[in-house]
């Protein structure tokens, strides 16, 4: 008698043992929809920042606000920086100087002007290639093999990001409508505005 019961209990062990596991919680959901490369494109261009010197700011409420209808279309032409003294503050006599739209900076590097990222051709990065956008985030260089590009665009952090993630965010900017506004070519450190 224990023999057979210890015969029923072994096979109720080893069947329970061979049974699949149930499926875990997440399994059971359905599968969430794919991003297309725009959606995908837009989220990380808010979570990068990207709005935060692309976009011109406004000031109508007394708070900062991005102004949504230039969004990434960079620094507005026509904008003027302040008359800046001949010897800045900060150690060695530099520091770092924003502009009112915060889209400009006068740094140790130059004054560099945030780009128009827009679809425009003209004056955004619409005749730009997919290559040379991902080219330029990994290299640093403007088109990918022109100038470099200057503090405080990140490109050094964001060299990291995958080729999807890249080609994403290009289909994004792409896909924005164009908005036309020359960029002033950055000026050397020399040259204060």
């Amino acid at each position: 008698m224990r023999f057979m019961l210890g015969l029923v209990v072994s096979a109720a062990l080893v069947a329970g043992c061979t049974q699949p596991a149930p499926a875990p919680a997440e399994e059971a959901k359905a599968a969430a929809p794919a991003q297309s490369p725009v959606e995908r494109g837009k989220y990380l261009t808010l979570v990068g920042g990207c709005n935060d010197c692309h976009t011109p700011k406004k000031f109508d409420t007394g708070a900062m606000e991005f102004d949504m209808s230039k969004e990434l279309s960079g620094h507005p032409n026509g904008s003027k920086l302040p008359k800046l003294p001949a010897k800045l503050i900060g150690p060695g006599g530099w520091g770092t100087i924003a502009s009112d739209h915060l889209t400009a900076w006068v740094t140790p590097l130059g004054t560099a002007f945030a780009m128009n990222l827009t679809s425009d051709k003209a004056t955004g990065i619409g005749s730009w290639s997919e290559k040379m956008f991902v080219d330029a985030i990994r290299t640093g260089k403007h088109q990918g093999t022109g100038r470099p590009i200057l503090p405080p665009m990140p490109w050094n952090w964001y060299r990291s990001m995958t080729d999807d993630d890249l080609k994403a965010i290009f289909a994004y900017l792409q896909s924005l409508p164009p908005i036309n506004n020359p960029i002033p070519d950055p000026l050397p450190p020399d040259t204060l505005p």
